[in-house]
């Protein structure tokens, strides 16, 4: 039952619950646009703030008078609606949380940033950052109120992970983190309830795949996963409590397309007398006919609303009616595999989604994705299409996920046209650019031992033209140029485990890597981009010949199990004809019966990463032109004969080979 309806207005980013420190929190706040409204629990408005931010309000938390807010780059703490504090981040601000004033008796907000970074404030300035490994996008107070010492923040990350910190006032001590050994969805919202009933709060999880978990906390205090439901669409709210019926308790969750769910402590069936059983009986019919009652008055009113909406956009006077429609999408860089998920979420149900690429990219295989795809075939030479497959989804399905591997140093954009089920026809393009060094992610940290190669650059450029070409080339750099008159960012190619160290100023660049492919890339890159602007580059470098090594070296063992995987992949349908005609495999060498008892694992391992071994041997066939390009040699008529060398592959030999060309 409705209690309250407000009218129509901008989109609500966030809504939250506040009060009188220690008493109820049953007051109502939202955030829409740049401004703060609130709300008794009858829904009287009694507060309309307008921050008159310059960018709409991203995240909000409330505690006591208190009011903190962060939109995409800016942080504003307001007390009784007067402006306190203002912090201005280098990074995208995801959320922003503030420890109990109540226990603490001191403000401590904490902002969780796109850099992997959580900021922990002081007024205006940063006491400290902790580094966390994943992009944090939401923050919890431990069990509702920061555990035992106050101080106790969740954490979770767009990559799954989940953590637990104790945020002291000289240092952060990290008590936990769950690792996504599953794979699951990046986390979007945390709550503590105790759903098990034994009187500890457990940790209720809801994830943008549409998983929601319950973690229970063992002797040691340590989370341990207890119950886990798939919905069919991302959990974007998840709260535990009693809602349908007294003395059984629910986890109650809302999903994007505008499902509110609820997953119940109540058993289906219940073992008891036969007169109770009756009576439990009838309880459940009366339910399931309000719950038939309900869904046909629904739907009485959608076939209506359908009517009415195809009446007026077939009508001579009305306008062309195109419906419009939101897409959820997400495309972020995967440590664990160095692929690209590609997730479109679509509030009703989607028809197809046509991927088209202009530069050379492999689809892998999602277990999760059951629509049919198609490829279609492409003329790369005359209109720069070198990829066109069509995904035509199930009935129902409002999410697809799509796993892409792109090739360092072939930069352009990804598009794709998502078509709903919806009448009249409609569709909607997303673009997504694929980068110079596309695989490779921010880290906090690099290996300053490693042997580097270094490529400087000087000119008449701006720091905010060098920080837009850095943009350019490499993922996951905040757009706006960072304060501060010099910057330093570390990148870790999540492919072969090389690293990349971008130090600039206004005039000069320095950019330092153990992969000569790497400063190979840039150089080619930011030369073009400085032509464009007709900017005059002075490019110098230094070549490490050691590096070339080093970089072999980490490529070994990746080349290495993949020649192996395909040759028992190439074995197993010689090895399973011998078996048949045989009628037993006790004849095998223990090796021979190993690859058939493992058969299917196998090639289900070699489907889901096709072109890998080809991948490796184009990144070593860069690394040997790279090498003695910045010589002023051309090898490539060399190239055949390195592609015989690692048809037979030997890593001596390999070496041996990049020295004496």
């Amino acid at each position: 039952m409705a209690v309250f309806k407000t009218l129509p207005g901008p989109k609500i980013a966030r809504l939250e619950l506040g009060g009188v420190l220690n008493t109820p929190q049953e007051k109502i706040f939202i955030a829409a646009a740049s401004e703060i409204r609130a709300f008794t629990k009858r829904g009287k408005q009694f507060l309309s703030f307008e921050t008159n931010l310059t960018e709409s309000i991203k995240a909000m938390h409330i505690s006591g008078s208190d009011l903190f807010l962060s939109a995409s780059y800016i942080y504003n703490h307001y007390c009784d609606c007067k402006d306190q504090h203002y912090y201005l981040s280098g990074d995208k601000i995801n959320d922003v949380i503030c420890l109990p004033v109540e226990r603490l008796s001191r403000i401590t907000p904490v902002l969780a940033c796109q850099d992997r970074v959580l900021r922990v404030l002081q007024g205006s300035d940063v006491m400290y950052e902790i580094e966390v490994p994943g992009p944090p996008t939401v923050l919890a107070l431990h069990n509702g109120n920061g555990g035992d010492s106050g101080e106790d923040l969740l954490f979770g990350t767009s990559d799954g992970k989940l953590g637990l910190i104790q945020i002291t006032t000289s240092k952060p001590i990290h008590k936990w983190e769950i690792r996504n050994e599953k794979k699951r969805g990046g986390i979007l919202c945390i709550d503590s309830f105790d759903i098990v009933g034994d009187g500890v709060k457990d940790l209720l999880v809801g994830r943008d795949d549409g998983m929601v978990e319950v973690y229970s906390f063992d002797n040691a205090n340590e989370p341990v996963l207890r119950f886990d439901q798939m919905l069919s669409e991302s959990v974007t709210s998840i709260q535990g409590g009693c809602v349908g019926k007294d003395s059984y308790d629910e986890i109650v969750v809302s999903t994007y397309s505008g499902w509110v769910t609820g997953l119940t402590t109540e058993p289906i069936h219940k073992e008891s007398g036969p007169g109770e059983e009756l009576k439990f009986n009838q309880e459940m019919q009366n339910k399931i006919s309000s719950l038939r009652n309900e869904l046909e008055h629904l739907q009485y009113k959608v076939l209506q609303e359908r009517e009415n909406y195809q009446q007026s956009s077939q009508s001579s006077k009305a306008k062309s009616a195109v419906p419009s429609f939101g897409i959820n999408d997400k495309f972020t860089l995967n440590k664990d595999d160095a692929s690209y998920s590609l997730i479109l979420e679509v509030q009703t149900a989607i028809d197809n989604v046509l991927i088209q690429s202009d530069v050379p990219i492999d689809l892998l295989d999602v277990d999760k994705n059951s629509a049919v795809v198609s490829f279609s075939s492409c003329d790369s030479e005359s209109n720069d299409n070198f990829l066109l497959a069509t995904y035509r989804c199930q009935a129902n399905t409002t999410r697809l996920e799509l796993k892409i591997r792109s090739i360092e140093g072939q930069y352009g954009t990804l598009q794709a046209y998502v078509t709903p089920r919806i009448q009249p026809k409609t569709c909607q393009v997303r673009q997504y650019h694929i980068k110079p060094l596309s695989l490779h992610q921010r880290t906090h940290f690099i290996d300053h031992d490693r042997p580097m190669n270094t490529l400087t650059l000087t000119g008449q450029f701006s720091f905010a033209e060098v920080h837009s070409w850095v943009v350019f080339c490499l993922p996951e750099v905040p757009e706006k140029p960072p304060a501060g008159e010099c910057v330093t960012f570390y990148f870790q190619n999540t492919f072969l485990d090389t690293q990349l160290e971008s130090i600039y100023r206004k005039g000069e660049g320095v950019f330092k890597s153990d992969n000569i492919s790497t400063i190979s890339i840039l150089k080619d890159v930011l030369s073009k981009e400085a032509t464009k602007r007709k900017i005059n580059l002075n490019i110098s470098y230094e070549i490490n010949e050691v590096s070339v090594q080093h970089t072999l070296k980490l490529i070994h063992p990746k080349l290495e199990y993949q020649l192996l995987l395909a040759k028992k992949v190439q074995l197993i349908d010689a090895l399973k004809e011998l078996q048949i005609h045989e009628g037993n495999m006790n004849f095998l060498i223990p090796e021979y019966r190993c690859i058939l008892e493992e058969a299917d694992h196998l090639q289900e391992e070699y489907k889901k990463q096709p072109a890998h071994l080809e991948r490796l041997y184009g990144m070593i066939t860069d690394l040997f032109i790279d090498k003695f390009k910045f010589k002023g040699t051309n090898v490539k008529t060399k190239v055949p004969l390195l592609l015989e060398i690692l048809d037979s592959y030997d890593q001596n030999a390999l070496i041996s080979f990049f020295d004496a060309a």
